[in-house]
């Protein structure tokens, strides 16, 4: 387990080519800060880029740090810049985790400033194998960084967690791998839920059309034929052939329901529905989703279970398949 080594300094190299940041290599990256010396009681502070980064945090750390995440709900990861009180949290944070693969595309300059510094800053993703990622047609070497979609993915996060925050506060170390192992059961669960939940959708019905391409690793992972109107990042606009590509599409599939998401403006969703009923076809809209942000923190929607499983179940509910109306657990505050 490595904190500014060869993992993030590659992960580093890709961000300078591809946003034009000023160099950075091994030889001008720092050690390792040390733990710093902290009063009796006084927790250490973990800062996170995105909520589903911040609840598996949670979720390992337990009572041992204070864990603050910037970016809240129904906010978009994509386009989301630094504000100055951001760019302070990092400062000030003990560790860092960011999700990685570009997702935080315009944190990069911050993300790397704190790294240079010998800040612990890893991004949860960096353990899952290059062959598992997806790389959409049109992305050439840049990986789509959505892999909170599949469960089984985003349970290898936790692990990187834990020997990350073993690493930082090793006294602690067998607390944060039981908590991981624990919170990895959990997901166990969840995995199977959304497995059987799209399973009781009619084949001919399994067909996911999005506001944009965040659940290709869902569809994978669960057996649902994705589309969606934008590409892997919203930053990308579609265009009028795109929107026409797509309601042919649900036309001849007899698509009977679409989904707009709580971090994308719906606009595009919309206009699916207005050109599919001008060809007669009816179509409505068969929920919201959680895509790059979870829900209201406080809710169960607002952690990371809550936020496949409000995901599963809408989306089997909406498209003819078998699924509790409060969930896995019973815990979503409304099933449609």
């Amino acid at each position: 387990m490595m904190t500014i080594g060869i993992r993030l300094i590659a992960a580093t190299a890709m961000i300078l080519g591809l946003f034009g940041l000023p160099g950075c290599d091994s030889a001008s990256t720092a050690g390792q800060q040390q733990p710093r010396q902290r009063a009796s009681g006084e927790k250490y502070r973990v800062v996170c880029t995105v909520g589903m980064v911040a609840d598996i945090v949670r979720e390992v750390v337990g009572e041992q740090a204070e864990v603050q995440g910037i970016i809240g709900e129904g906010v978009d990861p994509h386009l989301y810049s630094p504000t100055r009180n951001d760019i302070a949290a990092l400062q000030s944070a003990d560790v860092i985790f960011y999700s990685g693969l570009m997702l935080e595309g315009k944190m990069a300059d911050a993300l790397v400033k704190v790294a240079r510094t010998g800040k612990p800053v890893y991004a949860v993703t960096e353990e899952i194998e290059a062959s598992y990622l997806l790389e959409p047609p049109g992305a050439v070497g840049h990986a789509d960084p959505h892999v909170w979609m599949d469960v089984k993915a985003w349970s290898q996060a936790t692990r990187v967690v834990a020997d990350a925050l073993g690493t930082y506060d090793s006294k602690h170390a067998p607390v944060y791998r039981d908590n991981a192992e624990r919170y990895r059961a959990e997901l166990a669960k969840l995995d199977t839920y959304a497995k059987s939940v799209i399973a009781s959708i009619p084949r001919e019905q399994r067909v996911l059309v999005t506001a944009h391409d965040a659940f290709n690793y869902f569809g994978r992972a669960y057996g649902i034929a994705v589309q969606g109107i934008q590409g892997i990042s919203t930053e990308s606009e579609a265009g009028l052939q795109d929107i026409r590509r797509l309601i042919d599409y649900i036309v001849e599939k007899r698509v009977r329901a679409v989904f707009v998401e709580t971090s994308v403006a719906d606009k595009n969703v919309r206009a699916l529905i207005e050109g599919a009923e001008a060809r007669g076809h009816s179509l409505v809209i068969g929920g919201s989703l959680f895509s790059d942000a979870m829900g209201k923190p406080g809710t169960y929607e607002g952690t990371y279970l809550g936020m496949i499983d409000h995901n599963a179940t809408t989306i089997a509910r909406a498209l003819g398949g078998e699924a509790p109306t409060g969930g896995m657990q019973g815990k979503l505050t409304g099933g449609e």
